[in-house]
């Protein structure tokens, strides 16, 4: 374009997509059809959030549901699966992503599950807070660079009921560590605040925003939510087990504005550590990271 930048048509990142999958997804097929043919109805599907049945109707000479789920059921490696994916997502991280300080995001997503796990689904079944009616989930967790107002993920961990914030995040960065990257600014969501992901953070000099949870009525993080102008303290968060870390708190505070009906102020803390932005922007500076949880919400219409 005008601008200099190359455009890439819907049918190009579709054949870029399908061949990537081909090449590091092996998937044996037999009769009038192949693994690129299966893994174009299965991205179409995706893309439009539809079934593999109803897409498949779409083409001539398509298999049907039956046996498209038949050959992706012979995927049934997870620890496989998951290197391939991940050897394939850092096969298209181009050049100039590696280049200077970079700012990563690690977000959980959890995916409802219902009812009766069998035997082989238990060692994935992740239990958090009761969301969409129930308290269970398949939970995966992904990193992402963000530059220039663009995401890109760099990896992905299926998470298991046994693995530890700090071992999520661990295995997350050795996936990225042939990228050599520097980063700049990790950004974590509120479900890795905890006493051993930033000591471990500190220890290893990692900059870091993660929004502080509020527990309790009183006392805690909520001590600071007040005022009426933005500023930074520092707290030391202890446990029952008798683990303590001490961090910097950085405590927003933002009007409402009858914004939802609500008026007042609101209070936004957050712990922070080697920052790369100042008091007055941090707040608007994490909210970028949310089009990363939104394009969650868009995949599960």
């Amino acid at each position: 374009n005008k601008n200099g930048s190359i455009l890439l048509t819907e049918d190009e990142v579709l054949h870029s997509t399908i061949e990537c999958l081909t090449q590091h997804i092996p998937l044996e097929t037999s009769g009038a059809f192949n693994s690129h043919e299966l893994f174009q109805l299965l991205v179409r599907a995706a893309c439009n959030c539809d079934s593999i049945e109803n897409t498949a109707k779409g083409f001539k000479q398509s298999p049907c549901g039956k046996t498209i789920r038949y050959h992706f059921n012979k995927i049934n490696d997870f620890s496989e699966l998951e290197s391939q994916l991940n050897t394939a997502l850092l096969s298209q991280v181009l050049p100039r992503i590696r280049k200077g300080k970079l700012k990563l995001a690690i977000d959980l997503n959890l995916i409802p599950y219902y009812g009766q796990p069998s035997e082989e689904e238990k060692p994935y079944i992740y239990r958090s807070q009761a969301k969409q009616g129930t308290c269970s989930f398949y939970a995966y967790a992904t990193l992402y660079v963000i530059k220039k107002g663009k995401r890109l993920t760099l990896a992905i961990k299926g998470v298991k009921p046994t693995d530890t914030s700090v071992a999520i995040i661990t295995h997350l960065l050795d996936k990225i560590a042939p990228l050599n990257v520097n980063i700049k600014t990790l950004y974590l969501d509120r479900g890795f605040f905890s006493i051993s992901v930033i000591r471990w953070l500190k220890a290893l000099e990692i900059p870091f925003i993660i929004p502080a949870i509020r527990r309790g009525k009183k006392g805690g993080i909520k001590q600071f939510l007040q005022g009426r102008k933005s500023y930074t303290t520092s707290y030391t968060m202890r446990n029952n087990q008798g683990d303590s870390v001490e961090f910097d708190l950085w405590i927003i505070c933002r009007y409402r504005k009858g914004k939802m009906n609500k008026r007042g102020i609101e209070y936004f803390p957050y712990v922070v550590f080697k920052p790369s932005v100042n008091l007055t922007s941090i707040h608007d500076d994490y909210r970028r990271r949310f089009g990363i949880e939104s394009s969650y919400r868009i995949k599960n219409l």
